[in-house]
């Protein structure tokens, strides 16, 4: 058996004397101890202090009226003056008496989301608002001039220009009443991801995102279910239900000719027919598969040779270690995430060859098809789906609305794909004159209605 030990070594100036080494060496011990303890009781002290500042606020949001939480807030971080020497104001001086800026960032946003998520929860949405017009530089007017406290401004000004903000900025701008410009808000749903999978937010930083992201999945739901129920009426001026996406008329000519296509071949159906054929098979033959599943059914034939092409290349080289194992759930998933990168964006951060060859040429249905066999056979890739949006809209988002519209129809026939076939809501396609024709002309008319249902009522 091996000598070897991976039991830790206690540092000891006892164990260090027998170990025949030079003085020098001995030296370099002992800083590095005394600097590693000077290291921990200055965490300590910093995380003491926060989860005082934290616990303060999650007391006091929860007891207090908004505008009183709203002054303690401003009283702290955004025009202190520290002459009430209270505990939270001693905590709040610990941390930057220790030069730690970035603690002092991570203390602020948490304390933000706290207040964020409380007043969410509880629908007082008007008090986001006012939190955020509060952060704002034009209203830092610190009295006196200490270094102390021109070091304070100085790192919330840094924080007020940080992508952490930014991200504050997310969640708090869909609860704000006023229209927003860019195009990127309409899909915040989308950009919330990030925040909600990175485990170096705190809790309540996630919850809200995670929070938000689902009611504007289940609004959008609501809304396009809303909006295919009312399209055979004529609309008045006050007709409340609108259209939620940003096709126009272009969206109900979709959806009809989606649904009419839908027989025992739907896509859900295919998906299960291509899950029941594989279950069995080694990795290897599963890609080829794999590859015959995703083209089938696409019309264009150039663009299935180009899709073919591109993803046969990448399919041969994935986990070739693989290919003579069984087929396993954890490998679908791989699988389906490996895709969702080809087909949209890559860990690079730069748009896939196929993503741009396939939207920007007028295909953005052929492309949200693709993604949707995707998830259709791996549902738990919805949320790697999700996050790699996120970063294509990152990518595109300082282009101007009319410069990147083929990613922008894209993300619009994606979204509305992804609702209709992998959400609790069944859409139907029904013939008003009871008549076996059905051509495109007639489906595009009022001869064919959509209804949509909830999953739920079928049981």
């Amino acid at each position: 058996m091996s000598s070897q030990t991976f039991l830790s070594q206690t540092k000891t100036a006892n164990s260090r004397v027998s170990i025949d080494r030079s003085f020098n060496n001995h030296v370099n011990y002992l800083e590095k101890d005394e600097f590693s303890s000077e290291l921990n009781t200055k965490a300590k002290s910093i995380f003491h202090a926060q989860d005082k500042i934290w616990q303060y606020f999650l007391t006091l949001v929860k007891s207090a009226a908004p505008e009183m939480v709203l002054a303690e807030f401003e009283n702290l971080f955004i025009n202190p003056n520290f002459s009430a020497n209270n505990e939270i104001e001693k905590a709040l001086q610990t941390i930057i008496l220790y030069k730690n800026e970035q603690e002092f960032r991570n203390t602020i946003k948490r304390c933000i989301y706290i207040l964020l998520n409380t007043w969410i929860y509880s629908r007082k949405y008007q008090y986001t608002q006012i939190l955020i017009e509060k952060l704002s530089i034009q209203h830092l007017s610190y009295r006196g001039s200490s270094t102390f406290l021109r070091g304070l401004r100085s790192w919330l000004i840094n924080f007020l220009k940080s992508q952490d903000y930014e991200e504050v900025k997310v969640v708090a701008s869909k609860y704000d009443d006023k229209e927003t410009k860019n195009w990127k808000s309409r899909y915040t749903s989308y950009l919330l991801t990030p925040q909600y999978l990175n485990s170096h937010n705190s809790v309540e930083q996630r919850q809200a995102a995670r929070r938000l992201s689902q009611q504007l999945q289940d609004k959008y739901k609501f809304d396009l279910a809303m909006f295919t129920a009312h399209s055979h009426t004529h609309p008045s001026p006050n007709d409340k239900v609108k259209n939620p996406t940003a096709l126009g008329n272009e969206a109900l000519r979709l959806i009809k000719n989606l649904l009419a296509k839908q027989g025992f071949f739907n896509y859900v159906n295919l998906a299960h027919i291509f899950l029941s054929q594989t279950e069995q098979l080694e990795y290897e033959t599963f890609k080829k598969s794999l590859l015959n599943y995703l083209i089938f059914s696409v019309e264009n034939a150039s663009l299935v040779e180009s899709i073919k092409m591109q993803l046969t290349q990448k399919l041969d080289l994935l986990y070739q270690h693989e290919n003579r194992q069984p087929l396993r759930n954890g490998l679908i998933l791989r699988t389906s995430n490996r895709m969702i990168e080809y087909l949209t964006i890559g860990n690079n951060n730069k748009p896939s060859d196929l993503f741009v060859l396939i939207a920007s040429q007028g295909n953005p249905l052929t492309l949200a098809i693709l993604i949707l066999k995707v998830i259709l056979i791996s549902p738990p890739s919805r949320t790697y789906l999700e996050l790699s949006i996120s970063k294509l809209i990152d990518y595109y988002g300082n282009y101007s609305e009319e410069d990147c519209q083929w990613v922008i129809n894209f993300l619009e026939v994606t979204k509305m794909i992804l609702t209709m076939y992998t959400e609790n809501v069944k859409y139907n396609l029904v013939n008003m004159e009871k008549k076996k024709l059905q051509t495109r002309r007639t489906i595009e008319e009022n001869v064919y209605r959509i209804f949509s249902q909830s999953q739920d009522e079928d049981k």
